[in-house]
């Protein structure tokens, strides 16, 4: 992976910081990283929902180093971003329905250890800049598609509440400390490290799971419900690009393909690339899920140079043998 290269600048010449590196899209940013040579990465990582096994091979380099740690803590954030030129926030409780079970312990991770990690980023004398994962989740229940940055509706799910509150924090921080950070909504990422096993999992790494094994799919309500699905490197291609670009303001940008399909649709396509032959169960409509998701990536196109380069199908391709080689 990462044969296309997305930044311009020597990476040799910066430390990364890669809060939840060790989960699916923090790790496939150290990856990114490593491959281009960075002066070094460390990744801060709980180990919660991370895996250790996501970057064994990477804090063997000597340019990689680990921190078993968690955001809530703020003398671990102030540790971690010394020294830092550039971080790279991915540590957060995902999934709608988690926030719902335990909404205390989704404010605490996802508010209080996003402003522990601003805090720690003032604090530095370093830091360049930080990028965050934001969430289309923010959108709520605003009906317009394609989605727009500026225009969101109520949020649907103590888990958007967080984002969104990150999104006002950071806003605040670049305003009254001048910190530099942008914010990435990522609309349902999917791809290699994705993880099909747990409570929460997703519902692309679900479909594998089923087909591969033979196992029960389940579609939560008629599955007329359309996402737009956006491949791990687009994402990784927005972190770097959004990285060094030179805004000063805050801004959030989306990212995604630009396209959406319904998950009925998802499964079939699914079921075509693995030569499944079983049928999906369909199960009850998801309390907090938004019906229609759809981005304008516009804003990030042109202000950060974002070209996703990779469409649902040729990211599913690529998926697909990394659960065969992962089953």
């Amino acid at each position: 992976m990462y044969e296309n290269k997305y930044h311009e600048q020597e990476l040799s010449q910066y430390t990364f910081l890669v809060t939840g590196g060790a989960g699916f899209i923090g790790s496939n940013l150290v990856e990114y990283l490593l491959k281009y040579n960075a002066k070094k990465v460390v990744i801060l990582d709980n180990l919660e929902t991370g895996l250790l096994s996501n970057i064994e091979n990477f804090i063997k380099q000597d340019n990689c180093s680990f921190i078993e740690g968690d955001i809530r803590d703020l003398e671990t954030c102030q540790n971690a971003v010394n020294g830092v030129d550039f971080i790279l926030h991915q540590a957060a409780l995902g999934s709608v329905p988690r926030s719902i079970k335990n909404p205390i312990k989704t404010n605490e991770v996802n508010v209080t250890g996003f402003l522990n990690m601003l805090m720690a980023a003032i604090s530095s004398s370093s830091l360049l800049k930080m990028v965050y994962a934001a969430s289309s989740s923010t959108y709520g229940d605003h009906p317009g598609l394609p989605k727009v940055e500026d225009k969101i509706g109520n949020p649907l799910s103590p888990y958007a509440v967080t984002k969104y509150v990150n999104e006002l924090y950071a806003d605040v921080f670049n305003k009254t400390y001048d910190l530099q950070i942008a914010g990435l909504r990522y609309f349902n990422v999917f791809g290699p490290k994705q993880q099909p096993n747990g409570a929460y999992a997703a519902v692309i790494p679900l479909f594998f799971k089923g087909a591969l094994n033979n196992t029960a799919v389940k579609i939560n309500g008629d599955g007329e419900q359309t996402r737009d699905f956006t491949y791990i490197e687009n994402v990784v291609q927005a972190n770097i690009k959004a990285l060094f670009s030179e805004e000063e303001t805050h801004e959030v940008y989306n990212v995604a393909y630009g396209e959406r399909i319904s998950i009925n649709n998802l499964w079939e396509t699914i079921k075509e690339l693995t030569n499944s032959t079983i049928n999906p169960e369909y199960g009850p409509t998801r309390v907090g899920d938004v019906k229609n998701s759809l981005a304008n990536i516009n804003k990030a196109e042109k202000d950060i140079n974002y070209k996703p380069q990779f469409n649902l199908q040729t990211g599913l391709k690529q998926s697909l043998k990394w659960y065969l080689a992962n089953k």
